[in-house]
């Protein structure tokens, strides 16, 4: 798969190169797999305001998982004449042809929340989060809350794991918080994986056929990759009837979970980690310009702080809306 999209951007380099480039100076480019997701909107907003206040300009590229669009957004910002661009990919096994590309041209490449390694093997230098950490928090909360439910002693209870099974850093995350809420007495027989592309959509339509398939479970733990898996599944057992009170969801994010809360409407979301995507977006634009201004090599990693917050605490910490 990465050598066909190796050729496919090598074949668009090479008519960018016959055109001839008309560099911008002062222009990085961010590229994001999901950018009407809240969070990427987020990260966009702290990438730009972070490229402004130190003289650049930064342009978003939205691919919307679509790994043929992600390869013409390459193209299209070395063509552009971009210095520096940060990327989420939609597929980790562009890594190779997308570190490739960058390298041909010169330009500083940095993986935002999801790591992409070159054809090598090495790492492409990365801003985000540690996922492992992350499913930690998130598998601790919702263990907490599970012992305290009193479904353990019943045993009637679910644990949904709405994985992204494709993507490394879901799998870390969705791994890491099964243990923790196995380690708070979950049994590890009650765990069901739940397959989703990582939207609300897709989580909801993957969630409905489990909870139809388990008609014995009356409480429901529900965890995912981000706040949009938790979201759809927590909507898929609305339409199942559950009421809120026999979910105990877990999101990661927060942008989500949040707006329930600031409506004061009943939800199913008890908790959630919050993860700014606007200190993602400010700590690559400035490892990106710092590297261009002054030829020093990226960090290998640049790792943004997480927050669990809750309908008692979340107003304090983040903004929501």
């Amino acid at each position: 798969m990465a050598k066909t999209h190796s050729g496919r951007i090598g074949a668009a380099l090479a008519l960018v190169m016959t055109a001839g480039m008309a560099h911008a100076d002062g222009e990085i480019v961010a590229i994001y797999k999901s950018g009407t997701q809240q969070y990427f909107i987020d990260q966009g907003a702290g990438f730009v305001a972070a490229a402004e206040e130190l003289g650049y300009e930064a342009r978003i590229i939205n691919v919307e998982l679509d790994a043929n669009l992600a390869i013409s957004a390459i193209a299209d910002a070395i063509a552009s004449g971009a210095d520096a661009i940060a990327i989420t990919s939609p597929d980790q096994a562009l890594g190779p042809a997308i570190a490739a590309a960058a390298a041909e041209a010169g330009i500083p490449l940095i993986a935002t929340d999801d790591p992409l390694e070159a054809g090598d093997g090495s790492a492409v230098p990365f801003a985000g989060f540690d996922g492992v950490a992350m499913g930690t928090s998130v598998g601790e909360r919702a263990g907490e809350l599970l012992a305290e439910s009193g479904w353990l002693d019943a045993g009637d209870y679910g644990i949904m794991s709405v994985e992204v099974q494709t993507l490394s850093v879901c799998n870390d995350r969705t791994n890491a918080a099964i243990e923790q809420v196995i380690a708070a007495g979950g049994s590890p027989d009650n765990v069901i994986a739940v397959p989703y592309e990582g939207t609300t959509d897709s989580a909801l339509a993957a969630a409905g056929p489990i909870i139809t398939a388990n008609p014995q479970v009356n409480n429901w733990v529900v965890f995912a990759c981000n706040d949009e898996g938790t979201l759809g599944a927590l909507n898929a057992l609305n339409n199942a009837g559950f009421s809120p009170d026999n979910i105990i969801g877990v999101g990661l994010g927060a942008y989500e979970a949040c707006r329930p809360w600031a409506a004061d409407v009943p939800t199913g979301f008890r908790a959630a980690l919050y993860i700014s995507g606007v200190d993602v977006g400010d700590a690559a634009a400035r490892a990106l310009i710092n590297t261009v201004e002054t030829g020093e090599p990226l960090p290998p990693f640049t790792v943004a702080d997480t927050t669990i917050v809750d309908p008692s605490n979340y107003a304090d910490i983040m903004p929501c809306g």
